[in-house]
């Protein structure tokens, strides 16, 4: 009865091609490109960085997303029940799909309302409180204040949940992703004209910031050394395109049958990408002017840190510069974590038979008392855990590294064997050139799907604990 119910209501779809490629690069371009991207690319030889992480993007990358994209639109159905609709024996994948974004949603929720507090202390005016010795820690460790912030960030994601796909994510990321991108690419070319002149007396641009970034160093480069990289880029690559998060899976069914699947491909690839090397250019210049190489950090330290003090040393600008950096922020933060619980409504609309009022009101509401827990991690749950690969990790830093470092290689890794040697590459081809388009990289894909993404994955795995470290 369920199922007849479901064929007389059609699925939801997204109303256009570039409606459809805004959501899902809305989805990738999300808090990796703008703090750990730039980090990786100081850290690891700039021009070098780039170049592998180009390389991985247009192979690695490409097979891993027109995989889940094409798996989406061929059984019309979300991560949850998708795999299952392939083959049979294959149901448990769907529900690992489904488990990534049920543990990632409510700390990005958490992580999404820190950027909501800078946002709005720029708002106000008050960017220079920000850098404050211990302010930042002083906020994400009280206990009211992290809670309120997480809540009004989560009610954004809900509300663009709720209006479903054509009048909500689809309408949202039409007016966010242009703004977004306008953004970045303003504040990258400002980081350009950048000059500071510390208190030794050394001047520093933001161009000689930008030849760091852009131009590669060999210095010191050793075969272990470049295998480092490689993991680094393809790290990156993996988690900053929304991979095996089931999101990629949801969307894909979104996605009207007629549109060109691969065209549409390649323009997420490069707005992705695109965004990525921007940010590095937006971030590097202007940390390197103020701060040198050594300002560089990974994780929340850049943003929430570092970045408040090359505006404070900006002057008055530097508030605005503040201010419409944490907009772009914000909309990246707030289009991933769309995508990451419309992953999680959409899997409880096709295996329960939900509503969407209803299964927007039920997760939302079960990810919100996790999101709480995260929270009251940095105070009245306070611990500390040495993880695998060796950092001190507390509840949020667990979740995101069963997620992201543990459970989304495995998903990978399973879906390459799966449609590379169970259910076939020819099934993925053959709904990608459903319409009579020319698969340029169809030969590339067969063997990336088959054999190269599946040992490329086992490294990201095997990196995860340490191994490479």
């Amino acid at each position: 009865m369920d199922s007849e119910k479901n064929m007389a209501k059609p699925r939801n779809a997204f109303t256009s091609s570039i409606g459809f490629v805004l959501a899902a690069a809305g989805s990738a371009v999300g808090l990796g490109n703008i703090w750990r991207f730039p980090y990786l690319a100081a850290k690891d030889g700039g021009g070098l960085f780039l170049f592998i992480y180009l390389i991985l993007a247009v192979s690695f990358g490409f097979t891993m997303l027109i995989t889940e994209i094409a798996i989406g639109r061929k059984t019309q159905e979300s991560p949850l029940t998708a795999y299952k609709k392939l083959n049979s024996k294959w149901g448990f994948l769907g529900f690992f799909a489904f488990i990534v974004p049920f543990i990632i949603y409510p700390y990005y929720c958490v992580i999404g309302g820190w950027v909501m507090k800078y946002m709005f202390t720029y708002l106000a005016f008050l960017g220079d409180v920000t850098t404050e010795e211990g302010f930042f820690t002083g906020f994400i460790t009280s206990q009211w204040q992290p809670i309120l912030y997480t809540v009004i960030f989560a009610f954004g994601c809900f509300i663009i949940v709720y209006k479903g796909v054509e009048h909500g994510i689809e309408k949202y990321s039409k007016i966010l992703m242009p703004v977004l991108f306008l953004i970045v690419v303003f504040i990258a070319i400002y980081s350009l004209t950048l000059k500071h002149t510390d208190a030794n007396g050394v001047t520093r641009t933001g161009l000689e910031g930008a030849s760091i970034y852009f131009i590669p160093n060999f210095k010191g480069l050793t075969f272990s050394k470049l295998l480092y990289v490689i993991v680094d880029a393809l790290g990156q690559l993996f988690y900053s395109l929304s991979i095996s998060m089931g999101i990629m899976v949801a969307y894909g069914s979104y996605m009207k049958k007629e549109n060109n699947l691969g065209k549409s491909v390649n323009q997420i690839e490069i707005f992705d990408t695109g965004v990525a090397i921007l940010a590095g250019m937006m971030i590097i210049p202007a940390v390197f002017a103020f701060s040198g190489t050594e300002g560089m950090s990974a994780g929340p330290g850049l943003i929430f840190i570092t970045l408040p003090k090359v505006f404070l040393s900006l002057g008055k600008f530097g508030t605005f510069i503040g201010l419409i950096f944490f907009v772009m922020v914000m909309f990246a933060s707030l289009t991933s974590a769309v995508s990451i619980l419309e992953a999680i409504v959409s899997s409880m609309i096709d295996k329960m038979h939900w509503s969407r009022k209803k299964a927007v009101l039920i997760m939302s509401a079960i990810a919100f008392v996790i999101s709480i827990v995260v929270c009251l991690g940095y105070n009245v749950f306070y611990f500390e855990h040495t993880l695998p690969n060796g950092s001190v990790a507390q509840i949020l830093d667990i979740f995101d590294y069963v997620s992201n470092n543990i459970l989304m290689p495995i998903v990978g890794l399973l879906t390459c064997l799966l449609i590379g040697w169970i259910v076939k590459p020819k099934a993925i081809v053959d709904e990608i050139t459903r319409n009579g388009e020319h698969f340029a990289r169809k030969a590339l894909y067969v063997v990336m799907i088959k054999f190269c993404c599946p040992v490329l994955l086992f490294i990201i795995l095997l990196a995860s604990f340490g191994i490479f470290r």
